[in-house]
């Protein structure tokens, strides 16, 4: 109900009503970590994210070194293992959770707002990442969990084609390697090089805290400052290497034993604060991005049953994530398929979309708004991205009227100067003929 009640709010707020929609409030703690905070009284409860950029872009010559550091600091902190630590988040209620991916590391804390649930809640995943204590058992199992995981992904055409890709569209720029590293270099890895991981990356000055709840600021500084306030200053993680654009066409084809080939095709994209971001978010989803109303399902699934799924996206990042476009078919078809998947593509470009799909896509995505901020959660989601990746405090405010401003003739452009089908990585992985 409470979800229910949030999205129609939202409607209202973001789709152009008299009504102010919930300010940003953002701050920064004394040390140096930039703090964002909605106020949500509907229901007693706090969501609070802190994200670090401690990705793997900054696993540099230790791939795997991020992930393994993220999983680890839970392990066990002050006087705590994993086990002591599970089991108090458990008997105050209280959910946690912690991540790394290619741009960014982050943990989550959702707890109840009863000062009896929620202070040693907070003061716990604060102690997480405060006082870490890396213990070598547990370090021996994440290790040994991750080569697993290694292995398993040798089986996945899914996992092997994704990694094929980003190492040839991103080379030698630090995009390229998969966020798990490799079997060598996990390996490799010891508890001193995770620590001095977690030195570098994990301080204020490289730290965003998102909180979304039923508290007032007074509150919510409180929070930031249990999360972070105890965490050295440091420096801001260094800027990442511009991502360098394809010069030619590039064609991997890999063997595996699979049911189906699996496609992927593209080239760097779009930074998350790109000015051409909503023209291209637009135009993408009439082309690949809206289920089976886009083209290239219609033209791959719908007129010629080649593929049961075929899509197109925009990963926008810290730098240009790609732009992919992707399939699975049958390997006697995979020729068939691509053709008709490239063909769909050059002439999107060439001519862009029509009035119709235009105006279509702009109420399927404006409509369906409201459900993408339907929960504290996904709230605190977006306030760590507009954090994270410092976009406008107005993103949310401003985001129904930025695309319903976006004009045919701005996609047509925005397609024709950023989407080069003749300079595309196009990866193959299925049985070869």
């Amino acid at each position: 109900m409470y979800a229910k009640t949030l999205a129609f709010v939202f409607a209202a707020l973001l789709g152009g009503s008299a009504f102010a929609a919930p300010q940003i409030q953002q701050w920064q703690t004394a040390n140096g970590a930039r703090v964002l905070f909605v106020p949500a009284p509907e229901i007693p409860m706090v969501d609070a994210q802190v994200v670090f950029d401690a990705g793997s872009a900054r696993d540099l010559a230790k791939p795997g070194i991020a992930v393994l550091t993220n999983a680890l600091l839970n392990e066990g902190a002050g006087d705590k293992n994993a086990d002591a630590i599970a089991e108090q988040f458990a008997s105050l209620g209280a959910r946690q959770g912690n991540s790394a991916e290619r741009d960014m590391a982050s943990f989550s804390l959702r707890s109840l707002t009863d000062p009896s649930k929620l202070v040693p809640a907070a003061d716990l995943l604060a102690l997480i990442l405060k006082q870490p204590t890396f213990p070598q058992d547990a370090f021996a199992r994440v290790q040994s969990n991750a080569l697993v995981g290694l292995q398993a992904q040798k089986q996945s055409p899914d996992e092997i084609t994704s990694q094929a890709f980003f190492k040839a569209v991103y080379g030698t720029h630090p995009y390229a390697s998969d966020p798990s590293g490799t079997e060598d270099s996990v390996k490799a890895l010891t508890v001193d090089d995770l620590k001095a991981f977690y030195k570098q990356y994990y301080v204020a000055r490289n730290a965003v805290v998102a909180i979304v709840g039923a508290v007032d600021r007074a509150g919510a500084e409180k929070i930031a400052n249990t999360l972070v306030g105890g965490l050295p200053e440091g420096a801001a993680a260094a800027k990442l290497p511009d991502v360098a654009s394809l010069a030619d066409a590039n064609i991997v084809k890999l063997s595996h034993p699979s049911t189906q080939t699996h496609v992927m095709i593209g080239q760097p994209g779009i930074r998350r604060n790109d000015p051409d971001y909503f023209a291209l978010y637009l135009g993408n989803h009439i082309l690949g991005g809206n289920g089976l109303v886009s083209r290239i399902s219609d033209e791959i699934r719908e007129k010629r049953g080649l593929s049961y799924s075929a899509y197109s996206y925009f990963m926008p990042m810290r730098d240009r994530g790609p732009y992919v476009l992707g399939l699975q078919t049958r390997t006697d078809k995979t020729d068939e398929a691509i053709k008709v998947l490239r063909d769909t593509l050059e002439k999107f470009v060439k001519d862009g979309p029509t009035a119709k799909e235009l105006e279509a896509s702009k109420k399927n995505i404006t409509g369906g708004f409201a459900l993408r901020v339907d929960s504290n959660k996904k709230i605190a989601d977006y306030l760590a991205l507009i954090g994270f990746y410092n976009l406008p405090l107005d993103y949310l405010d401003t985001f129904i009227a930025r695309m319903n401003a976006v004009t045919l003739q701005q996609v047509k452009d925005a397609f024709k100067r950023r989407v080069e089908p003749g300079k595309m990585v196009t990866v193959i992985v299925g049985k070869q003929g």
